[in-house]
């Protein structure tokens, strides 16, 4: 798998040395999504010393040309899935603005790690690589970058939840809800402002806010 360069601020950690080998003989030969070029985007855009948000997603959209290897993104030109429809009407009611589309990259390079619990996925096969070990590189990364600073941790759903289940400090702010898919926003995802709470957090630590709207121009690469 060399043409999925491990990004390489993060190139120390045990996964890549004893987990990711195997699964990368694994994918070798499948046709899997984001693809190589993509699958450690999350990571190469925030390095661990950026990092100061923490926000989970499953695993890649399954439809190709989709998904861009950040966690709820979509590539410019796609459609807003319905769980970042949801997301982007939470922002507007907590904000009063959303992002000029579903590509996530300005909120990534911003500091927010935007990582699924499973990096891979197959066309059409939702979670079809969800056991193959990739949650020790989530665990593993968060860990990195806790060293690092206090992190914010939107935790959306159950799933986010359990996935860094004693990862969090009394440091760090952690704000849980429901999902934001259409099956469970009403129950807690709606209304739960996290947007603004975790700018007034950073603010309070002395940091700029996040401009989760990307209102501002993107510093270029």
């Amino acid at each position: 798998m060399s043409t999925a360069p491990v990004p390489p601020e993060w190139a120390d950690l045990a996964f890549f040395r004893d987990d990711w080998p195997g699964i990368a003989a694994r994918l070798d030969g499948q046709d899997w999504l984001p693809g190589p070029a993509r699958v450690f985007a999350a990571l190469a855009l925030t390095p661990p010393a950026a990092a100061r948000v923490v926000i989970l997603g499953q695993d890649p959209y399954p439809t190709p040309g989709h998904a861009n290897g950040l966690a709820f993104s979509v590539t410019p030109e796609t459609a807003l899935p319905r769980s970042l429809r949801n997301i982007h009407a939470e922002m507007q009611a907590d904000l009063g603005a959303t992002p000029p589309d579903g590509d996530l990259s300005g909120w990534a390079r911003q500091g927010v790690l935007l990582l699924n619990t499973a990096l891979s996925v197959l066309p059409g096969q939702a979670g079809a690589h969800a056991t193959w070990g990739w949650e020790r590189l989530v665990r593993q990364a968060i860990a990195r970058a806790q060293d690092e600073r206090p992190l914010a941790f939107l935790l959306w759903g159950a799933h986010a939840q359990k996935a860094v289940a004693g990862l969090p400090r009394s440091r760090d702010l952690v704000i849980e809800s429901a999902h934001p898919s259409p099956l469970s926003a009403r129950r807690g995802f709606f209304g739960s402002r996290p947007f603004s709470r975790v700018n007034a957090w950073l603010d309070a630590r002395g940091e700029a806010p996040i401009d989760w709207a990307l209102s501002r121009p993107a510093v270029a690469e």
